[in-house]
């Protein structure tokens, strides 16, 4: 990768504190990071074979197929660096039959091919069985002359299957698969003469036809981005200003608020971010007064911010311009008066509005992200471009107070209803287990172990995650209208 470039690792969590029966799979033993090679910007997917021999647990296919959805959704060139044992054979049913499994990663291949998006595969270490399909349904294939090995069985199961005594080198090494089948495009003599032979692929590379997003010269922040640190209170119910927050993230902190007096707990308004117009959806975490004079609780979504955000959501669409999602929210408000105002309505106009986006969208959750307030705020259901989470973050269905007096009110009415009477101190010793487990799948690394967000970031590194989030969306140009269909008015 260029050395002077910037480039961002997608899921370096991946499988914390998973698999641990089995010797656990850090990284998911596969390494996917976004950047540039010979100035093209592009996802790089490489085995990491120290790691169960590459094998592919039922997390590394899903890392897999998030690298490929990437180049995918960006149109983004792609690079595999090989080195696997194919499927690990104890978990084989978790990772072979089904449609987000191992053979989805095959299927896309081809899609993407058909797609003119760039795959070149290079074959440094062992590639067997299934995993053999990946790099020859790339475009092209290099393979490292007495380290790349290729087929579809190994020498113990060919002589296993068919009687035949052969070493794996002479079944499927470099010498065999270049000059013999003419699987691979490319014989390299070594590690580094194969990465060079990338690097010359990708130097000639023809231009890309451009979605057209603006950018304008980057400035940097005019209030210290430094400062970040300092704004996120210790104790997550105390609240703040979001507008803080943006002024050290966007450039010369120029923050142009759309509809600043209405619907003031979610923070609207277009900003640029290296150079990049955005449109920019920030929960509001200080307390506020509505249009009708009443006070609104920080981080809550209520009729009035959804319905702005929905209006402001379809105004960037029209005007092409990218979204950016700054997530600190505990949910829609609830209560009688809520419902009868049609916040349902309201929520369900701000979430048709955002999935049907064509524009880019990029999610950075930064506090709280509970409930329904993840899905209006782009959660990774909702097809982010990228979606990256601070160390502040927590994930969830609802916050862990909440969600632990309500389990425990379920568990206490079940065993009241056998028959067993609780005591408090039965009470509080159940309650803390709950929570003990609870806590722990709000963690933000709980999250990224299982990919449901890209990375934990450092909040200084947001403005490149972005910057480079809208970049490679700039590959890939807008091919449908804008229509949210159906809305609840």
């Amino acid at each position: 990768m260029d050395p002077q470039k910037p480039r961002i690792e997608i899921g370096t969590f991946t499988a914390d504190e998973m698999y641990e029966d089995v010797g656990g799979c850090p990284g998911g033993g596969v390494v996917v990071v976004i950047g540039y090679v010979s100035g093209r910007q592009c996802v790089v997917v490489a085995n990491d074979a120290t790691v169960k021999a590459g094998a592919w647990f039922p997390i590394t296919a899903k890392k897999n197929l998030r690298a490929q959805e990437i180049s995918m959704e960006n149109h983004l060139p792609i690079i595999y660096l090989v080195d696997s044992a194919g499927v690990f054979l104890p978990m084989q049913d978790e990772v072979f039959p089904d449609k987000e499994h191992f053979g989805r990663i095959f299927r896309n291949n081809a899609i993407m091919s058909s797609h003119g998006i760039i795959q070149v595969a290079a074959i440094m270490g062992s590639c067997v069985a299934g995993g053999a399909y990946l790099p020859i349904m790339s475009d092209e294939a290099l393979i490292v002359n007495k380290t790349g090995t290729i087929f579809l069985a190994g020498s113990y199961l060919v002589k296993a299957a068919i009687g035949e005594d052969i070493d794996n080198e002479t079944l499927g090494g470099a010498t065999t698969q270049s000059e013999i089948s003419g699987v691979t495009d490319y014989k390299c003599e070594n590690d580094k003469d194969c990465l060079d032979k990338i690097k010359k692929i990708f130097d000639k590379i023809g231009k890309y036809e451009a979605a057209g997003y603006d950018k304008a010269e980057p400035k940097m922040p005019a209030k210290d981005p430094k400062e970040i640190y300092g704004l996120i209170p210790e104790t997550r119910e105390k609240p703040y200003d979001m507008r803080d927050i943006i002024e050290r993230l966007v450039d010369n902190s120029d923050f142009e608020e759309y509809k600043a007096e209405y619907g003031k707990s979610i923070l609207c308004g277009l900003a640029r971010i290296e150079g990049w117009a955005v449109g920019i959806v920030a929960n509001q975490r200080k307390i506020v007064k509505s249009k009708k004079g009443e006070m609104q609780i920080g981080g809550v979504i209520y009729s009035d911010s959804a319905d702005k955000a929905a209006r402001f959501v379809m105004n960037c669409n029209q005007k092409k311009i990218p979204l950016v999602f700054l997530q600190d929210v505990t949910g829609f408000m609830v209560g009688s008066r809520s419902e009868h105002g049609g916040i349902i309505k309201d929520g369900a106009k701000l979430v048709n509005a955002m999935s049907n986006s064509v524009v880019p969208k990029l999610t950075v959750i930064i506090g709280n992200s509970y409930g329904a307030g993840n899905y209006a705020m782009c959660g990774k259901a909702y097809d982010p471009r990228l979606i990256v989470a601070w160390p502040t973050a927590q994930i969830a269905v609802m916050g862990g107070e909440q969600a632990g007096k309500t389990l425990l009110q379920i568990q206490v009415s079940a065993m009241k209803a056998k028959g067993k009477e609780v005591s408090k101190e039965e009470e509080k010793k159940l309650l803390d287990s709950i929570m003990d487990k609870y806590n722990k799948q709000l963690s933000p690394y709980y999250a990224a172990s299982r990919l449901w967000v890209d990375e934990i970031i450092d909040p200084l590194d947001t403005r490149k995650w972005i910057s480079m989030g809208i970049e490679m969306a700039n590959h890939a140009p807008i091919t449908r209208p804008y229509n949210v269909g159906v809305l609840q008015t």
